[in-house]
């Protein structure tokens, strides 16, 4: 990583890794899957003598949005999501915050983005990645030049996210797999939703869902 430093704190009930990417050249923030504990993840950007430039989500489940609300009135900062995703941000129960946190929660994106569309934030160009399967909305976002994409619930080590959820499709997830590992060098580093990193290379190699 030339300008990015990567660092990431697990949160809420079932461990979601939040990531933060700082450019070090301009200490600006970038905030990806804030699922819980605002006070948390504000404490942790303070830590890192920066300052937040904008909140990506990988897709719409309340375990990774569930803190957005709290962060964008705090920084008044711009929430980034695939545009595919905007009707389970705002859907309580596809989103499952009503049935399986008890609070229900909704989303309301600044920016929604297309499959293969670039943006620039914080001083980065960002890459959408749109990969259904998780979600119908689901997307992964990868900084080409700094060798790091966020994968979400897409790609795990070794594994991917669970299909059996609403407008998920393993059929679908298998798609995405195959074209994200196809369009990802094998140096890249990648960065899931729960768990550990991982890198292309490795699942190119060993992942049983390709």
């Amino acid at each position: 990583m030339k300008h990015l430093m990567l660092r990431g704190l697990v949160v809420g009930p079932v461990s979601t890794n939040c990531y933060f990417l700082k450019n070090k050249d301009t200490d600006e923030i970038l905030i990806v899957d804030p699922g819980a504990e605002p006070d948390r993840i504000i404490r942790a950007v303070e830590q890192l003598s920066g300052h937040s430039a904008g909140i990506l989500l990988t897709h719409g489940h309340y375990d990774h949005m569930c803190a957005v609300n709290g962060l964008r009135s705090h920084y008044e900062i711009p929430v980034y999501a695939a545009k595919a995703e905007e009707h389970l941000l705002l859907d309580t129960t596809e989103n499952l915050s009503a049935s399986w946190s008890g609070n229900p929660y909704t989303v309301k994106a600044d920016v929604y983005l297309e499959h293969g569309e670039v943006f620039r934030l914080a001083g980065f160009s960002v890459k959408t990645l749109v990969t259904p399967g998780h979600t119908e909305g689901s997307c992964c976002y990868w900084i080409e030049e700094e060798g790091v994409c966020l994968s979400g619930d897409t790609l795990f080590y070794g594994s991917c996210g669970r299909t059996d959820l609403p407008t998920g499709s393993m059929s679908s997830m298998r798609k995405s797999l195959r074209e994200l590992l196809e369009i990802l060098p094998e140096h890249t580093e990648i960065y899931p939703g729960h768990g550990e990193a991982t890198d292309a290379a490795f699942e190119k190699l060993h992942n049983p869902y390709l």
